[in-house]
């Protein structure tokens, strides 16, 4: 098909939506602005632009509904404490004399099983804090671990990035997620190796101070805690193995309902969803402002 719209038009609309998303502009609204200002420029009159801008945020309905649904597991491992649980076990089975790799890793899966970056952060943190606190750790060296043991996970799991490249590339999720294994371990690695050069800086030593309001609160069993992430990825492994195609949209939120069962808080399945829709919203959203210049430059030959 001819080229609706033309190379320069596409390149400045993109332009356009990196520089507002740089000043701060809501990066969905930079996107969907960035878009018509290039199609327009592009030659493509203000009809054919809009309809393109539709038809392209069209195309990211089936990657946003299945980010939507990812909000059912991550909401279920964080309220019902199942992630903190995860990396609690993490930490105590390494020990203290492996803390940053035990920090990393446990951050790390926890985001590679369905949890975004910022959660598993949050969720890691106290425990972090206190075992750095007891190994003589420094803040900047634990955030370090963390932060990149997350982004490690962040590589492999089923989140809106690896949906989206699925579905852009029309391969198996699981497909995409084993093949991001060996760089999320090599970015695991280096994450490591950074976080133990800054673990012994001068002035950063975690304070007694530090570990206030970390609380202590009941939290499930190992077993019941992994069970709803385990259940996801058996799931979505059933397409490689046996031939029998389950989509994310259907594993995501069984494995959010295993998770609160098997944890006995299936009576606050209701609360935890709408808790999981605050944390995907966002990103469904800017999954659609993506789509509206993804619509131009596809109509341009700028692809």
């Amino acid at each position: 098909m001819d080229a609706q719209f033309t190379t320069l038009g596409a390149i400045i609309g993109l332009a356009i939506a990196i520089v507002l998303i740089i000043k701060k502009v809501q990066p969905a609204y930079s996107l969907i602005f960035g878009a018509l200002i290039g199609g327009l420029i592009g030659g493509g009159g203000l009809d054919t632009t809009v309809s393109t801008m539709v038809s392209g945020a069209g195309s990211m309905m089936s990657s946003v509904l299945r980010i939507l649904t990812s909000g059912i597991l991550a909401g279920a491992l964080i309220k019902t404490g199942s992630a903190e649980k995860i990396a609690e076990t993490i930490v105590e089975k390494l020990g203290e004399k492996r803390a940053v790799a035990a920090i990393a890793v446990a951050t790390m899966i926890i985001c590679a099983v369905g949890v975004f970056v910022d959660i598993s952060v949050i969720t890691v943190a106290p425990i972090a804090l206190a075992i750095g606190k007891r190994a003589g750790l420094s803040r900047s060296g634990i955030l370090v671990a963390m932060i990149g043991g997350g982004k490690a996970g962040n590589i492999i799991s089923p989140n809106p990035n690896t949906i989206a490249v699925s579905e852009a590339f029309e391969q198996p999720l699981t497909s995409v997620m084993a093949r991001n294994i060996i760089p999320g371990l090599c970015a695991l690695a280096m994450a490591i190796i950074l976080a133990s050069i800054l673990v012994k800086k001068e002035g950063e030593e975690i304070q007694a101070s530090d570990l206030e309001g970390a609380g202590d609160k009941e939290l499930p069993g190992f077993l019941p805690a992994i069970l709803g992430p385990a259940v996801v990825i058996i799931m979505l492994a059933l397409r490689p193995i046996a031939g029998i195609a389950i989509d994310p949209l259907i594993a995501l939120p069984v494995g959010g309902a295993v998770s609160t069962i098997a944890t006995g808080k299936v009576k606050h399945f209701i609360e935890y969803t709408e808790f999981g829709l605050t944390k995907v919203i966002g990103v469904s959203i800017l999954l659609i402002g993506t789509g509206t210049i993804a619509g131009i430059i596809k109509a341009s030959a700028l692809q």
